[in-house]
C-alpha cells in the first residue's frame, strides 16, 4: 500500500500555495530506507532520521512497520507537525524525538538525513553520525539537485571513507556514505568568536544563521539599544541570542527570555548566553513564536524577523512573529523590530502591536518602535 504523502499537513508552520508538506527527497529517502531495512534485517531502532521537515520520512517508515525510529527535527514547528500528522494517521508513538546527539543515534545502523544547505550544519551532522553511530553505520543523505553542491561530497568525506552519489530521481539524488572515521576527542560545534566592536563573545551551531558572526540587521538594531527602557524583555527570534545578550549587558537590572523555533539557535543562543556570563538572567526557550511564554508576560520584545521560509521567500514567518509580539506585550510595553527597509511591515505593526514610528533607517534596514495600545477592555470606564 503506497504511503498518503497528500494527507501531510504543515501547521503549525505557515501553510501556503507554494508551500509543501514533503518533497521528491523525502519520498526518496523513505523507500531507500525500506529496502535497506529489509536487506539488513532492521528494525525501528536500528535507524535514526535526521531533518524530517513534517514527519514524510518518519511517518513511511513506521507505515510500514518500522516503528521506534528515532528522529531529530530542528524546528518546534516541524517536531509539532510531525505529532499531528502521525495522529492523524493513527501512528501515535510510532517514533521516538530526539535532540542532535548520542540519545539520537547511539547504536544507529542506518541514518537517512535530509541534506541542509550550509556546510557548517552538515559537518555538525556528519561529525555526529560518526562520533555515536555504530562503527559500520550508513548515511543516507539526499536533497534537491539545485541545492547540492560538489563540496557537500568533502564535508562528508570529512567523517567516511567512502562517499557515493546516487543517480538523479526526479530531480534529487541521494549520497551514501559508510565507513565512519576516528573523530577528534572535541565535537567541531559549536563555534565562539569574541566581536570587539559588539563587546560580546558569539557562539553558534552548524544551523545556526549568520553562525558566530553578527548578522547585520542584528548589529543595526543594538545601536539603539540604549533607548529601548528596561523590564522584562522576550528577544522572539533569538538566532544565537546577539540581542539577548547585548540588551542583558546593556541593562543590567533587566531579566530576558530569549526563544527560537530552531534547535540548533536554541542551543547557541544558550552557549552565547554561557560565553558571556549571563546564565542567570537570559533564559532561552525553544518553542515557535514565544507560545511557552504567557500572554502580556513582557515589557519589551526585540525582534529582527527572518523573510524566508526554507528556501521560499515568505513573510508569514515575520508576521507571525509580529503577531506574537502583540500577545506577549503588556498595554504600555514596546516592541523594537529591524527589518529590511523593502519590506513593509508597517500595517502588520500598528494592527498587531499599537502605534508605530520609525527610529531608524539605513540604506538596508529600518527600525521602528511599535507600543502596545491598552486593550478595549481595559480602556473602558
Amino acid at each position: 500500500m503506497s504511503f498518503p504523502f497528500q494527507s501531510l499537513h504543515r501547521f503549525p508552520d505557515v501553510e501556503a500555495d507554494n508551500l509543501h508538506a514533503y518533497d521528491a527527497t523525502d519520498r526518496l529517502l523513505g523507500a531507500r530506507g525500506l529496502d535497506l531495512a529489509q536487506a539488513w534485517g532492521l528494525d525501528g531502532s536500528d535507524i535514526a532520521v535526521i531533518g524530517d521537515a513534517y514527519g514524510a520520512i518518519t511517518l513511511q517508515l513506521a507505515s510500514a512497520g518500522l516503528t521506534g525510529v528515532r528522529v531529530h527535527q530542528d524546528l518546534a514547528t516541524g517536531r509539532a507537525a510531525l505529532a499531528a500528522n502521525a495522529a492523524a494517521l493513527g501512528l501515535d508513538g510510532s517514533y521516538v524525538s530526539c535532540e542532535l546527539d548520542s540519545s539520537l543515534l547511539a547504536g544507529a545502523r542506518l541514518v537517512l538525513a535530509q541534506l541542509p544547505r550550509g556546510l557548517a550544519e552538515l559537518e555538525e551532522m556528519a561529525d555526529a553520525v560518526a562520533r555515536w553511530a555504530a562503527p559500520h553505520a550508513v548515511l543516507v543523505s539526499g536533497g534537491r539537485i539545485k541545492h547540492m553542491t560538489l563540496a557537500m561530497n568533502e564535508v562528508l568525506r570529512s567523517r567516511f571513507a567512502d562517499v557515493r552519489a546516487g543517480l538523479a530521481v526526479q530531480k534529487s539524488r541521494l549520497l551514501t556514505a559508510a565507513g565512519p572515521l576516528p573523530v577528534p576527542e572535541d565535537p567541531p560545534f559549536p563555534v565562539c568568536a569574541r566581536d570587539e566592536d559588539a563587546g560580546l563573545t558569539l557562539c553558534a551551531h552548524g544551523g545556526a544563521f549568520a553562525g558566530s558572526r553578527l548578522d547585520i540587521g542584528t548589529r543595526y538594531l543594538m545601536g539603539f539599544l540604549e533607548q529601548v527602557p528596561e523590564g522584562d524583555t522576550v528577544d522572539l527570534g533569538c538566532g544565537t541570542g546577539a540581542l539577548a545578550v547585548a540588551y542583558a549587558l546593556s541593562h543590567p537590572s533587566a531579566r530576558v527570555v530569549a526563544t527560537d523555533r530552531s534547535a540548533a539557535a536554541v542551543r547557541s543562543a544558550r552557549a552565547t548566553v554561557e560565553a558571556n556570563g549571563l546564565a542567570a538572567r537570559v533564559v532561552v526557550e525553544h518553542d515557535d513564536a514565544g507560545g511557552s511564554l504567557g500572554e502580556a508576560a513582557a515589557d519589551v520584545v526585540l525582534l529582527n524577523p527572518p523573510f524566508h521560509l526554507g528556501a521560499s521567500v515568505h513573510a508569514g514567518a515575520g508576521l507571525k512573529l509580529i503577531a506574537a509580539a502583540g500577545r506577549l506585550l503588556r498595554p504600555g510595553g514596546e516592541l523594537w523590530c529591524v527589518a529590511n527597509s523593502h519590506l513593509d511591515y508597517g500595517a502588520a505593526l500598528r494592527r498587531s502591536v499599537g502605534p508605530t514610528e520609525v527610529v531608524g533607517r539605513n540604506r538596508k534596514f529600518t527600525v521602528t518602535r511599535s507600543v502596545r495600545r491598552p486593550s478595549r477592555s481595559a480602556a473602558r470606564p
